[in-house]
């Protein structure tokens, strides 16, 4: 078995707001700072390390956990799964 690194992105959909990171623009907006920024999303990650045959078996372990334990909304979040070698 291998050891992987498994980064489980969660953000809003497209369209659902994002009150944190509209909370962070505004602020850099009322500093007058960073001007050239027009758009903050938040996102939360979750780092596994797991011990799997091979890196689609880690994904598809690392998926089940994260829909067995409703770690995030279906219908209002995107979940990124990027695996990577320990």
């Amino acid at each position: 078995m291998a050891t992987f690194n498994v980064h489980v992105t969660i953000e809003n959909k497209s369209g659902i707001s994002d009150p944190e990171g509209e909370t962070i623009l505004n602020d850099l907006v009322l500093r007058g700072l960073h001007k050239s920024v027009s758009k903050i999303k938040t996102a939360k990650m979750l780092k596994f390390t797991i011990k799997e045959n091979d890196k689609k078996t880690a994904q598809s372990k690392v998926q089940k956990i994260c829909d067995d334990l409703r770690i995030y909304n279906p219908m209002v979040s995107k979940v990124t799964i990027d695996v990577f070698d320990a």
